[in-house]
């Protein structure tokens, strides 16, 4: 028994992997042809969100039983395909939800109080104390698009903050404090946007042209979920009409990201997908990850 780790995992799970008697491969930086050569060796693999799983990968792998995903989302592996192939697709979605919630928070004050914005300034040894009008977050409305673990996670931090939350989920029927409405009516009531979603066919630039048409004038919006669910060419020209004050972008549709236009912009501001990425919330996905491995290799 033995698992290739094709992405950086927390050494201790590797520790808890191996105390397990299933011997660890680890090569982080693992090309796409590296991995199509070696796959067939391997029963398991562990990735986080560099490492594609294709097709072409699925069908290399003829002796993969599983496949983890160190993290929540999906869209980097062929799931279908996979299950088609009876190998298993695990991931880890309670293990981040605290960091990426975090995150998210620490993007709704940054943008209301345009905190990187005046850090640039200091730095720039400039004093512009008039040029930096703040908003606050109390008394104003979150809205939520899509209410799992980490939206939930963010709509109690925001009422703690003093804000009122509403979301858009047509797969939730009801929600504790938090007011269940249409993308239209959250759209037109929002003055902060948080983005919870997966990107899938039907999440696929939820956030286009049509939608920030039907934003409130100075609405601020973050997405901390995945790339692909905001058409960024719209929210590029949002940002430029004066409909959208600020956005707060941890994910893009092309990852790494190449196109410079969005942080040419001085309302944008945001990070390299790391909304996992503390200390804590890697030591937990990295755990319950090997747990999984163990797992699908010793039952």
């Amino acid at each position: 028994m033995k698992v290739l780790i094709c992405d950086a995992t927390d050494p201790k799970a590797l520790k808890i992997i191996e105390e397990a008697g299933i011997e660890v491969v680890n090569q982080p930086d693992i090309t796409p042809e590296q991995l199509l050569e070696t796959v067939a060796d391997f029963p398991c693999l562990v990735v986080r969100s560099r490492t594609k799983i294709t097709k072409e990968v699925i069908d290399a792998g003829t002796s993969l039983k599983a496949i983890v995903r160190a993290g929540v989302g999906l869209d980097n592996i062929d799931v279908a395909y996979a299950k088609e192939k009876g190998i298993q697709v695990l991931n880890t979605p309670t293990a981040s939800t605290q960091s990426v919630a975090e995150l998210t928070i620490a993007y709704l004050l940054a943008l209301a109080r345009r905190l990187p914005q005046m850090t640039a300034s200091m730095k720039a040894g400039k004093w512009e104390k008039k040029a930096f009008l703040g908003v606050e977050v109390a008394g104003k409305t979150l809205g939520l698009i899509g209410s799992g673990r980490i939206g939930r996670a963010v709509a109690d931090r925001a009422i703690a903050l003093g804000m009122s939350v509403i979301a858009y989920d047509p797969y939730v029927s009801e929600l504790e404090n938090i007011t269940l409405v249409s993308l239209d009516e959250l759209l037109q009531q929002a003055d902060y946007i948080s983005l919870h979603v997966p990107h899938t066919d039907e999440t696929h630039n939820i956030l286009d042209q049509a939608a920030f048409q039907k934003m409130k004038d100075g609405v601020r919006v973050v997405n901390c979920a995945r790339g692909g669910t905001i058409d960024e060419d719209a929210l590029i020209q949002a940002i430029k009409d004066g409909k959208v004050a600020g956005a707060a972008l941890d994910v893009f549709a092309e990852e790494p990201l190449t196109d410079p236009r969005l942080f040419a912009l001085d309302e944008v501001i945001g990070s390299p997908h790391v909304g996992a990425g503390t200390k804590e919330g890697k030591e937990r996905v990295g755990q319950v990850a090997a747990q999984k491995v163990i797992e699908a290799l010793k039952g």
